[in-house]
């Protein structure tokens, strides 16, 4: 099912850089209309959910660090009413980290190996009844950008997918609530603007990392966009 041309999905963006990107585009594709609220610009969030769906992009920070980010606490609000209510919510790096959290899981700042450009992401067993993953490769590259991450999924979750460096790469709660640590919506070139100084630090070299990616965008770009179009099919559900 294809969701009714306007619909609206509530997109919360908590950095400058960190937009909807590639998602943004598929979820017009598939007839939803993103409402993007630059929660990072002080755009308020709204008190109650009243959207089709919800998705939360990444940031860097932890899903509790209130000091740095204000408004935190409210997206943390949303994310339990979408929940409580059953609307389709897809979490995004930190969005998923928030999800995780506000489920009951854990989440650890600077824990494990750091994630940088094109990783292979791996589907577990449980992945092939999801409605998001099911039928997608074993393997499909995605764009990673962390140091922070889920080291305990909350109680129920189904683990969807994991990478070599970072188990809990994609999970889900109940029927439509999913949590990505990796970048569905970031494409190859935007590697070109990390700092480069900074990943040298980690011991990641920034034009290999552009080049794998964009080596590897074909194969992405086609996994990613047909989860987007699902998550939106899910979305249109009456």
């Amino acid at each position: 099912m294809k969701a009714t041309s306007g619909q609206s999905v509530l997109v919360v963006q908590n950095t400058p850089n960190g937009g909807p990107g590639r998602v943004g585009a598929w979820l017009r594709e598939s007839g939803l209309r993103p409402e993007v609220v630059r929660a990072y610009a002080g755009e308020p969030l709204p008190g109650l959910l009243d959207h089709r769906a919800l998705v939360v992009l990444g940031g860097g920070f932890l899903p509790d660090e209130d000091d740095r980010a204000p408004w935190l606490p409210a997206l943390r609000r949303l994310t339990g009413q979408a929940l409580r209510e059953a609307t389709p919510m897809l979490g995004i790096c930190l969005g998923g980290q928030l999800l995780a959290h506000v489920a009951g899981g854990t989440v650890k700042g600077r824990h494990g190996e750091p994630e940088y450009g094109s990783t292979p992401v791996r589907l577990r067993p449980d992945a092939r009844e999801d409605a998001l993953f099911g039928g997608l490769p074993a393997v499909t590259p995605a764009i990673e950008r962390h140091v922070d991450a889920i080291t305990e999924l909350p109680p129920g979750a189904v683990w969807l997918a994991d990478s070599e460096r970072c188990p809990h790469q994609a999970f889900r709660l109940g029927e439509c609530a999913w949590g990505l640590q990796f970048h569905p919506e970031a494409a190859a070139e935007g590697i070109r603007d990390w700092d480069a100084e900074l990943l040298r630090a980690q011991g990641f070299d920034r034009d290999l990392l552009y080049e794998r990616a964009r080596a590897d965008e074909p194969a992405s770009s086609a996994a990613w966009r047909e989860l987007t179009h699902r998550f939106a099919r899910v979305a249109a559900r009456p």
